[in-house]
C-alpha cells in the first residue's frame, strides 16, 4: 500500500475529530486565559482557539465538547488535544482523563495523473452513487459504499477524498476509484 500512496500522492489535508474534555467549560475564563481565544456567543455558541505546532483549530463548548480541526494526521489531534487538555489544567480548570477521541472526518487528496473524461466516467460508473452537474460544479461526485467515503473527481485527475474516519478509508476510496476506471479503460 505505501507505493500506491506515493503514486497517487495521497496526502491527507485535514482531519477532523471531537472529545469531550469536561463535564462543562467556562468559555469566558478560557478566552480570558488563552491568548488569541475568540469568544462572542452572538455570532457562535463556542469559542475559538488555534494553535501552530502541531498547526489545528479548536471549538471549545460550554458543554465540556471540543472539535479539534485543521490537523494533517491522526497522530497530531491526539497531540494536540493532550496539549490542550494540560493548558487547561494549568489555568485550573480541571479535565477528563484519557478521553476518549473520536475522528469525524478526513480529508484527502490525489492525484490520478490523467486527463480524465467526466461524460464517460458518469456514464460508466451509473446514476446511482454519482451526482454529475458541470455547470453547477466541476467535479464529478462519485459516493462509495466500501469504504464509505465521497470522491470528488476532477478532469485534471485530481481527487478529494472526504468521509473518511481512518487514513486507509481514504486510500481505498482512491484504489476504488482507480479500479473501475482502470476496469473502463478511462484511465
Amino acid at each position: 500500500m505505501a507505493d500506491y500512496k506515493e503514486d497517487y500522492n495521497i496526502k491527507i489535508e485535514n482531519v477532523v475529530a471531537s472529545t469531550k474534555l469536561a463535564e462543562e467549560f467556562d468559555l469566558t475564563k478560557i478566552e480570558a486565559e488563552f491568548e488569541g481565544a475568540e469568544y462572542n456567543k452572538q455570532k457562535f455558541p463556542g469559542l475559538v482557539y488555534r494553535v501552530s505546532n502541531p498547526k489545528a483549530a479548536f471549538l471549545v463548548f460550554t458543554s465540556g465538547k471540543v472539535v479539534c480541526t485543521g490537523a494533517k494526521n491522526v497522530d497530531d489531534v491526539h497531540v494536540v488535544i493532550g496539549n490542550m487538555a494540560k493548558k487547561l489544567n494549568d489555568i485550573g480548570i480541571e479535565t477528563i482523563k484519557d478521553p476518549v477521541i473520536t475522528v469525524q472526518n478526513i480529508v484527502a487528496s490525489a492525484d490520478l495523473h490523467a486527463v480524465l473524461n467526466l461524460n464517460a466516467i458518469a456514464i460508466g460508473l451509473g446514476l446511482e452513487n454519482i451526482e454529475y452537474e458541470p455547470e453547477q460544479f466541476p467535479g464529478l461526485v462519485y459516493r462509495i459504499d466500501d469504504p464509505k467515503v465521497v470522491v470528488l473527481i476532477f478532469s485534471s485527475g485530481k481527487l478529494v477524498v472526504t468521509g473518511g474516519k481512518s487514513p486507509d478509508h481514504c486510500e481505498r476510496g482512491v484504489e476504488v476509484v482507480r479500479n473501475q476506471l482502470d476496469g473502463m479503460g478511462l484511465l
